[in-house]
């Protein structure tokens, strides 16, 4: 169950997802002026903001106000991203800073996912 991880576990995970958002607006922000094409970046950031929200509500008893449909698109956008990170993770050097930080956005997600999972509504 979400209520079970360690407050440690629960504060790196809400610091990866809001480090995640971060570098993705910024990701967002250059792409605009570019001119790239935008709608993947905007749905991860999406799914991104309503996983750091639906911790939130787990933890820290803040509400959300997601309905369901965005939940769920959110929870597969979040699975998607799982595999890409897991194959850099397996690539990046032990004990290096990237892989620290590879696994803990892998268990934020993964937290985030079983949180959509665990929701009355969802």
């Amino acid at each position: 169950m979400i209520d079970t991880v360690s407050t440690a576990a629960r504060l790196e995970s809400i610091a990866s997802f809001r480090s995640a958002i971060s570098k993705s607006e910024k990701a967002l922000a250059h792409m605009t002026r570019k001119g790239a094409g935008t709608t993947l970046i905007e749905k991860r950031l999406q799914a991104l903001r309503i996983g750091l929200a639906v911790l939130e509500c787990a933890w820290n008893q803040r509400p959300h106000y997601y309905p369901p449909e965005d939940l769920v698109a959110a929870r597969g956008i979040l699975v998607g991203l799982l595999p890409s990170i897991e194959g850099i993770y397996t690539r990046s050097r032990a004990g290096s800073p990237q892989r620290t930080l590879l696994k803990r956005r892998i268990r934020a997600l993964e937290l985030a996912v079983q949180a959509i999972d665990e929701l009355p509504n969802a």
